[in-house]
């Protein structure tokens, strides 16, 4: 393991973490004469947290000179990234604890604050804080920062380092592998750096129109920059206790729709539509949008949306709970909030019935395409297994048949289809045993002593808790239900849904190797 080099990046994104901090800090000055003591405190906190980001980062960039450690290796690179979110994750988390944030009525604890920061980063959208709409609960502009951490998380703020520095060739590489999700990644360019400026461009652009449509449509600027970083990171933090139904707007809700179907699709799709656009000219739009219609991932996670929707939306309407109008659009809201990853809440679904829940549970193991901003195992792994199955089956009554496996027509080697089955397994493994382990750990007498949740099974609500979070999505059922949060669960409790966050993001392997003693031996 090259020390040197890796503390050098590490710094570099340590300093990356700091100075993005800067962009929350007008908003601790609402207007002329309001700015109240705990805003200042916000400002100052904001101004802390930049100082300690920016003087640890450049120490390690300093220690990390060297001009012989500029080689970066597999190794290095994993390195990189599985400690990078860590390293983000505990600075972001400097402006919640130094800011005199509460949870309910005690301030936030350092685990708590990281659990904030990796879950923004994360863009899983578990929260602890209770009172989103009190202003002595916490500074304006540490909630921007909040939602901020969505928006540099979403397209990968590593990736964001490669396309600033530009100079890490072939391991830069690897580093995008890592952090750009899913196991068929069709390269936008041949360059690195060219790849991620492109993919943070469509991103910056996605994000732009939407606050301007969210500003339109009636959210003030501050409520619409939050809120288009939380929908195109697929994240799901609010300004709202009851999340975007706290603006009771069918025309929000419909936006938000729209554009988590777009922050859940492969974005090099978007490029090759452009791309398109700009070879064809104008006309012939069946050719411009070809890349979309044949994406067998896209089909099917068009089909999904649509057949889910329809599926809940019958089974609220037949229920009493809603009119048939009002049933689809909450059914399509939370079908693509859940698929998405993005957590949002307008209704608390928890009411819908079991069959309802039922399916929902099944959506959080869902997520969105290869390529996206959204959590989850990646509908194109659903594709590959299928595929795999399907050979296994046949191989049964034909042992001698050999079969090519293909998605799309394009073939895939047989190592991939190996590595979707062991993440399928591992996946797997890691939700029981996140399960498990926050049954050990959570107090039986935590859930007998709270009436509001006395009825509540202790069983479900960890289960839903290590789901939710391993898949990057937020909300689950019981105290975890859309208007309620993780402040209910203990300190041990919060640090291992970091880690479950952590591992659900990098898609296991990148935090995984950080434990394995070999990784960090020479050779």
């Amino acid at each position: 393991m090259n020390w040197l080099l890796l503390c050098r990046m590490l710094g570099l994104l340590a300093m990356a973490v700091g100075a993005s901090m800067a962009v929350s800090l007008p908003w601790a000055f609402p207007g002329p004469g309001v700015v109240t003591e705990f805003e200042e405190e916000g400002f100052r906190a904001l101004s802390l947290s930049m100082a300690i980001s920016l003087g640890c980062g450049a120490l390690l960039t300093y220690v990390g000179r060297s001009p012989g450690s500029a080689t970066v290796f597999r190794k290095e690179a994993m390195a990189v990234v599985g400690l990078g979110w860590i390293v983000a994750g505990v600075f972001g988390a400097l402006p919640f604890w130094l800011s005199g944030t509460t949870v309910g009525d005690r301030p936030i604890t350092f685990v708590e604050a990281v659990f904030e920061s990796v879950s923004g980063f994360t863009t899983t959208g578990a929260s602890t804080l209770t009172e989103l709409e009190d202003p002595a609960a916490i500074p304006r502009c540490v909630m921007f920062w909040r939602c901020f951490t969505h928006w540099l998380g979403g397209m990968g703020i590593v990736v964001l380092v490669v396309a600033v520095l530009g100079q890490l060739g072939a391991a830069g590489k690897a580093i995008m592998r890592r952090e750009v999700p899913g196991p068929i990644s069709e390269s936008v360019r041949p360059r690195v750096r060219e790849t991620a400026l492109t993919l943070w461009s469509i991103y910056v652009g996605l994000s732009a129109v939407l606050a301007v449509i969210f500003v339109l449509e009636g959210m003030s600027l501050y409520d619409a920059l939050c809120h288009s970083f939380a929908t195109m990171a697929t994240g799901g933090f609010s300004t709202k206790n009851a999340s975007l139904g706290g603006f009771g707007s069918p025309l929000i809700e419909f936006t938000t729709i729209v554009f988590m179907v777009f922050a859940g699709t492969n974005f090099t799709l978007f490029y090759l539509v452009f791309k398109g656009r700009r070879a064809l000219g104008e006309g012939r739009l069946a050719k411009r949008l070809n890349p979309w219609l044949t994406d067998p991932e896209y089909r099917v996670y068009l089909g999904l949306l649509a057949g889910v929707t329809l599926l809940l939306s019958l089974g609220v309407w037949w229920r009493g709970l809603y009119p048939a109008a009002e049933a689809f659009r909450h059914a399509a809201f939370i079908t693509v909030a859940t698929v998405t990853t993005t957590g949002f809440g307008t209704e608390d679904f928890t009411l819908w019935g079991e069959p309802a829940k039922c399916l929902i549970f099944v959506l959080m193991f869902v997520g969105g395409c290869a390529g996206s901003t959204a959590g989850g195992v990646k509908i194109v792994r659903y594709l590959l297994f299928a595929r795999v199955i399907g050979i296994e089956v046949e191989k049964a009554y034909r042992p001698n048949v050999v079969r090519q496996m293909k998605v799309g027509g394009v073939k895939v080697k047989a190592e991939t289809g190996y590595e979707v089955v062991v993440y399928f397994g591992l996946i797997l493994s890691i939700f029981v045993a996140g399960w498990l382990a926050l049954a050990v750990i959570e107090p039986d007498a935590a859930w007998a002593a709270d009436e509001e949740h006395a009825v509540a099974e202790k069983l479900i609500d960890c289960a839903s808790a290590s789901a939710s979070c391993l898949n990057n999505i937020g909300p689950g059922f019981g105290v975890l239900g859309p208007h309620d949060n993780y402040a209910f669960f203990s300190q041990p409790g919060k640090a291992l849904l970091i880690v479950l966050m952590l591992l659900g993001r990098l898609e296991l392997f990148a935090i995984l190797v950080l434990f394995t003693p070999g990784f960090w031996r020479d050779g």
